[in-house]
């Protein structure tokens, strides 16, 4: 169980320990829509709780900031409770959550982790509504600008912009509550990029969600946007002169803990062109 804090004008988020996960509920005249819904089934009926003990409305729609399954695997919970409602999501969410489920689930099934067998016993739904770029969501009396700011924490990122509160849900593109996690399926030299475009869409008095943590500030953002630059134009930096990718994250000082930033440099020296990249100094 989990308080929603109202953080804007009938906006409540709630912060659940199991990885430290958001969850938002955005309400208007035509219901509520929940944004990212935890990690399992099991995980997703406690939010689905959690919803109604806040007691604002019934839920119309669910939005996936992306696939990773801390903020997908509670899908099915809310088709549980509400029936066939829409799932949003960025089109290559959809197609990263249909391929990589099944290695969640591997992942688990090799571990002892408290949560393994509620993640083994969750039945994937997939986004039902996907986009490529821009889509608006109409709760009547206030729409929510669903943009897909380009590639960085995955392919299929998208960001959730309340206009009338200057509030935006910014998923995993940020984090608070620890650096930002760079995985197999990151794009480093994109993300900067990517938290240019979730900078334009805020104000010097916007309230941004993270994916995990307390809300920010635009500062925040900002500060998170040079860091993510540097490393990106470290990895840059080391494979131009020829540091191979094994030694690497040895070579440089970096914004972030290093033992964080393994897949970082991995993704950078594989994603730069040939161009960029000079064979290993011996």
């Amino acid at each position: 169980m989990a308080d929603f804090t109202e953080v804007a004008h009938r906006v409540w988020v709630a912060r659940y320990e199991w990885f430290d996960a958001n969850v938002t509920v955005v309400a208007g005249d035509r219901g509520l829509v929940v944004v990212d819904t935890h990690g399992s089934t099991t995980a997703g009926r406690a939010v689905v709780d959690d919803v109604r003990r806040l007691g604002v409305g019934e839920v119309t729609a669910v939005v996936n900031t992306h696939w990773h399954f801390d903020h997908t695997f509670g899908n099915e919970a809310f088709r549980e409770a509400y029936g066939a409602l829409p799932v949003h999501a960025h089109e290559e969410a959809l197609a990263e959550l249909a391929s990589g489920a099944a290695r969640v689930r591997e992942r688990y099934a090799a571990s002892d982790d408290p949560h393994r067998d509620d993640v083994l016993a969750t039945n994937v739904v997939l986004p039902t509504d996907t986009f490529s770029s821009v889509r608006v969501l109409d709760l009547g009396d206030r729409t929510l600008e669903l943009v897909h700011p380009g590639r960085g924490h995955t392919a299929g990122d998208l960001v959730v912009r309340v206009p009338d509160v200057d509030l935006l849900l910014a998923g995993d593109l940020v984090e608070q509550s620890a650096a930002p996690s760079y995985g197999p399926d990151s794009w480093p030299f994109e993300w900067p990029l990517a938290l240019d475009v979730v900078l334009s869409l805020t104000t010097s008095r916007s309230v941004v969600v993270p994916g995990h943590g307390a809300p920010v500030d635009r500062e925040f953002v900002e500060q998170q946007r040079a860091e993510v630059g540097i490393v990106a134009e470290t990895i840059r930096d080391l494979a131009g002169r020829g540091v191979a990718v094994t030694g690497a994250l040895a070579a440089a000082e970096w914004p972030f803990p290093a033992e964080g930033l393994a897949n970082a440099v991995t993704r950078g020296y594989e994603q730069l062109p040939r161009s960029q990249k000079r064979l290993p100094l011996v």
